[in-house]
């Protein structure tokens, strides 16, 4: 879906380029995050994508379009752009800032209306009390989740995302990234996602490209560069605490042990189950995280239907926690 071929961007009075030679692949539908250290060049490289920074050399091509040989507003207006400072047009309901690219693409009215409630909707924001507000009334979170939506107004193929929530308090924040989980598996977008988080590079994306110096370290799942650092900066990047990282990727459902004894109505006994709960959807992180707050050694994991389906152990959360490289091809 894009290919970034060579690509090189050096800025004036500069002793080393901000991008150097970068070639990626990004395929469709997956989310693709850039992290790494202050002046590696992730922004640079996305503001590459949309032409707001001139590349001195290289190629982008988004799906079969040379970005390099494309009208720089003819391309904004095909690619959500989602940043920190959200930027909404504050004299503007929310519903004519979600409206923006529509109208300017000459949607009917009926169709721009209609556009607006789903997205508002999408975002966990009732049209009905909405869409007349203004950004002053809202929080930074709905702020930033009425910049999402203003992003996916137009149903653009590829968002890109440059710290979306890297100003918002960390319990939004945690809430907005799994709200953003749920969207991205209901849209299938292409997004490029710029972070200085590892935590939320892990969470969120499907691949993550470190970089270090405007170069490329390594690019590669988040198992793998959890498993399997390339080099001692991409292992001290990641830190020393990985294995508890990889924790994040495993959902406790996985690791459920069956009750050992049941009811003749075929459900656990009360004495089976351990009083502390955590949703089958939740990751062994937030399991192992919960036994040490509440000093319980098993959790009863609980259904989506609230209904327990079986014990989460200390013992099983250690054996997972082993980093294991994967095996060769």
């Amino acid at each position: 879906m894009i290919e970034i071929t060579r690509l090189t961007k050096r800025f004036a009075g500069t002793a080393r380029a901000a991008v150097d030679g970068l070639t990626l692949s990004i395929a469709e539908g997956e989310v693709c995050v850039l992290i790494g250290p202050s002046g590696c060049g992730k922004t640079t490289i996305m503001r590459i994508i949309n032409r707001m920074i001139e590349a001195d050399s290289g190629t982008v091509v988004v799906g079969n379009q040379d970005v390099m040989r494309t009208d720089p507003v003819e391309l904004r207006r095909s690619i959500g752009y989602v940043i920190q400072q959200i930027g909404l047009f504050p004299h503007w309901s929310i519903a004519d800032n979600v409206a923006t690219v529509p109208r300017l693409l000459g949607w009917t009215p009926e169709r721009v209306a209609a556009r607006v409630d789903e997205l508002l909707t999408l975002v966990g924001m009732d049209p009905t009390v909405y869409r007349e507000r203004f950004p002053r009334e809202l929080s930074g979170g709905q702020k930033q989740r009425v910049g999402v939506a203003r992003a996916l107004a137009a149903d653009p193929p590829v968002m890109l995302m440059d710290e979306p929530f890297g100003a918002i308090d960390p319990i939004t924040r945690t809430h907005l990234q799994d709200e953003f989980l749920k969207i991205l598996r209901t849209l299938k977008k292409t997004i490029v996602f710029v972070t200085h988080d590892i935590d939320e590079a892990i969470k969120l994306g499907d691949r993550i490209a470190i970089l270090r110096d405007g170069a490329l370290v390594q690019y590669d799942t988040p198992e793998v560069i959890l498993t399997s650092p390339a080099d001692p900066f991409v292992e001290a990047f990641v830190g020393t605490d990985r294995a508890l990282k990889r924790l994040a990727l495993i959902p406790a459902a996985t690791a459920v042990e069956p009750f050992a004894l049941a009811t003749t109505a075929g459900a656990p006994s009360t004495e089976e189950r351990s009083p502390a709960t955590i949703p089958a959807d939740a990751n062994l992180r937030d399991a192992l995280a919960q036994m040490l707050t509440s000093g319980a050694d098993t959790l009863t994991v609980v259904a989506a239907d609230h209904n327990p389906c079986g014990i989460l152990t200390l013992a099983a959360i250690r054996e997972r926690i082993q980093v294991h490289p994967p095996a060769d091809d």
